[in-house]
C-alpha cells in the first residue's frame, strides 16, 4: 500500500458568490482574521503529514503562490524594523510544504482541475481538497482519512448528514456501515439529487483521498452540463472498479465560499483565537439583542 505524499488543491474558480470582493481578490485569499482561508487548508494538509501541495491555479491567482513564497523585499523590511514576531510568521509561511502550481487554462469543472494534476501526482494515492471547505477539527479532517486509509487501502470520501431538505446542493452517497467506526462502504453516488431521487442525507464534503486510477477515468469521462467533467461521474466509476469508503469526519465543516458560511467560520475560529477570543466573545454577549447576559453565548 503506497503512502499518501501530495495534496491537490483546485483554485481556479471564479469565486463570483462574493463579487464584486473577488473582482480583484482570489476568493481563497478572503481572510479569516489575519490569514487568507487557502493558509487554513494548507495547515490542515501539513498538520496531516503531507510532504506536496499541488494548486490548480488560473489567470488571476498569482496572490496565492506568492502567499507562500518568500518575499525579500517584505522580509528586509521588517528585519530593519525588528519586528521579530512578523518575521517569524512570514517565514513559517513560506517554509509550510513544497508548492508546486499547475495552470487550467479553462473552466471545465472539478473533474477537469483535479485531472490537471496527472503528471505531477504520478502513480500513488492523493488527496484534493477543495479551498472553501474549511473543517474545525482537533485531530484534522485530512489526518482522520489517512487513519482510515491505513486500514482499508481504498479510496475515501468525506462526508457530513445535512437536512434531507438540502441534499439537492451536494453530492450524496448511499452505502453500508462497515466494521470501521463512522464508515460506509459506498454502493451508489448521486450528484445534487431532485427530491425522491435519494432517501440518504450523507453528502460529500471537500475532502477526497484516491487511487491514481482515478485519472485513467477522468481522461474518459463526458463532459455533463456545461461542458464541465463533473468529479463525482469519475468516483462513480472508481467505486464500480474497486470499491470505495465514506467516512463521516469528526469536527465542523464551513463553506467558506458562500456569505454565511464565510462569517460563521469567522465566528468559530476568533472565538478560539489566542488574543482576540475572550474579547470577541465579550462583544458577542454586548451585542445580544437579548441582553448581555453570559448565558446567551455558549462558548
Amino acid at each position: 500500500m503506497k503512502k499518501v505524499r501530495k495534496a491537490v488543491i483546485p483554485v481556479a474558480g471564479l469565486g463570483t458568490r462574493f463579487l464584486p470582493a473577488t473582482k480583484a481578490i482570489p476568493k481563497e485569499m478572503l481572510t479569516i482574521i489575519d490569514r487568507p482561508t487557502i493558509q487554513y487548508i494548507v495547515e490542515e494538509v501539513v498538520a496531516s503529514g503531507i510532504e506536496e501541495v499541488i494548486l490548480i491555479t488560473s489567470d488571476g491567482k498569482s496572490a496565492i503562490e506568492k502567499h507562500f513564497d518568500y518575499d525579500y523585499e517584505l522580509d528586509n523590511v521588517l528585519k530593519q524594523k525588528n519586528k521579530q514576531e512578523l518575521l517569524a510568521e512570514l517565514n513559517h509561511i513560506s517554509n509550510l510544504i513544497d508548492v508546486v502550481s499547475v495552470r487550467q487554462k479553462k473552466p471545465l469543472g472539478l473533474g477537469h482541475a483535479v485531472k490537471m494534476a496527472r503528471k505531477v501526482v504520478g502513480d500513488e494515492p492523493f488527496l484534493v481538497l477543495l479551498g472553501d471547505d474549511l473543517v474545525r477539527s482537533e485531530t484534522p479532517c485530512c489526518r482522520q482519512m489517512l487513519d482510515l486509509y491505513e486500514q482499508v487501502g481504498e479510496s475515501i470520501v468525506a462526508i457530513q448528514r445535512v437536512p434531507m431538505e438540502q441534499t439537492r446542493n451536494y453530492g450524496i452517497i448511499e452505502g453500508e456501515a462497515t466494521g470501521h467506526e463512522r464508515t460506509y462502504k459506498i454502493s451508489r453516488m448521486v450528484e445534487k439529487p431532485a427530491p425522491g431521487v435519494s432517501d440518504s442525507n450523507m453528502a460529500i464534503i471537500g475532502r477526497y483521498l484516491l487511487m491514481p486510477e482515478i485519472f485513467e477515468i477522468l481522461e474518459n469521462t463526458t463532459p455533463g452540463h456545461g461542458g464541465e467533467i463533473q468529479l463525482t461521474d469519475a468516483l462513480q466509476a472508481l467505486s464500480n472498479r474497486r470499491g470505495m469508503y465514506a467516512y463521516e469526519f469528526q469536527g465542523r465543516r464551513y463553506d467558506a465560499g458562500d456569505k454565511l458560511g464565510y462569517l460563521k467560520a469567522i465566528v468559530d475560529v476568533a472565538m478560539s483565537h489566542p488574543t482576540l477570543g475572550e474579547a470577541f466573545k465579550q462583544h458577542l454577549k454586548d451585542v445580544c439583542p437579548c441582553g448581555p447576559s453570559p448565558k446567551k453565548i455558549s462558548c
